[in-house]
């Protein structure tokens, strides 16, 4: 593979994602709080399965987050098929969240090629698209090479990627896993850690710090909940030195105290995500903070 420049510093004024992610984590703890508006929630927080209701159910869980956690990351999925008026409520929560200084993650999962992946790109990381989010998650299974346009303007422009790499589901095994010690979840990681060492490197040439400290903006979604897969599969996930967002956290069945052996020593850079545990706390605000809070002070206990 060819060597590629050095990335085109991040827009004037923002920091890299990396840096910002790894700020937020230290302060408010490592917790992603994800915004999934099913239906049954809907429900059960006695609003309509209308736009206005997803309205509602999206702003109290910010106004919850906000402050308490390092991260925001709602699900794409369940705002389209509310149409236009699904997308305008994501619109209004990213910029509301922008002006809140928290961090958003869209749980988007977008991969193609070519020119698809380039408006893909645009329009969850570029500069005035109403979609932009600080970070979006990709799909890398038409090659790890195909996000090119996504993980190139994800530096110009300070925001940050998580690309799939190890997910919790069971199906996932089946691709993921193939090639036991040389699997397709190693070569995932090893191109993220490759990604991260271009972005991370001075102008000398050497790489600068480490977990949080020096965490990139190339990030990896490793389910919390994979138990001993990445030391089965020799995984270095600590190599990636890039943040590690971790969905299955709280409803799905993991602990914060079984995070480390998860992880291992790459324990400092996990974000991890967690929606129904908290979500089922609402409508009431001050409950999902008060979930919020324990949930970000379990984590920070655990992970550090």
């Amino acid at each position: 593979m060819p060597e590629r420049a050095a990335p085109v510093p991040p827009a004037p004024g923002r920091a890299p994602f990396g840096a910002r992610l790894g700020a937020a984590m230290d302060e408010h703890g490592p917790l992603c709080v994800g915004v999934d508006p099913h239906p049954g929630l809907l429900d059960a927080w006695g609003l309509p399965r209308s736009a206005e209701g997803l309205r509602r159910f999206t702003l109290t869980v910010l106004e919850a987050a906000a402050g308490h956690a390092a991260a925001l990351k709602p699900q794409v999925a369940l705002y389209e098929p509310y149409g236009a008026a699904g997308f305008a409520v994501l619109e209004e929560l990213l910029a509301e969240a922008r002006s809140a200084g928290l961090l958003t993650v869209a749980d988007a999962k977008r991969g193609d090629i070519g020119s698809t992946m380039e408006a893909y790109a645009a329009a969850w990381l570029g500069e005035g698209s109403p979609l932009a989010a600080d970070a979006v998650t990709l799909s890398p299974y038409l090659g790890f090479e195909s996000l090119r346009p996504a993980l190139d303007l994800a530096a110009r422009t300070g925001r940050g990627t998580f690309v799939l790499a190890l997910t919790s589901n069971p199906e996932g095994r089946s691709v993921q896993h193939a090639g036991g010690r040389e699997s397709v979840a190693g070569a995932v990681c090893a191109a993220a850690a490759a990604e991260n060492a271009r972005l991370l490197a001075t102008a000398d040439g050497t790489a600068a710090g480490t977990a949080r400290d020096g965490l990139g903006s190339c990030g990896l979604v490793v389910g919390a909940t994979v138990g001993a897969a990445p030391a089965e599969l020799g995984l270095d996930l600590a190599a990636v030195r890039g943040p590690l967002l971790a969905p299955g956290y709280g409803a799905q069945g993991a602990r914060a105290e079984e995070l480390p052996g998860v992880f291992g020593t790459a324990a400092g850079q996990v974000l991890a995500a967690s929606s129904r545990a908290i979500l089922r706390r609402g409508p009431d605000a001050a409950a999902l903070r008060e979930a919020v809070r324990r949930s970000a002070g379990e984590l920070a206990a655990a992970l550090g």
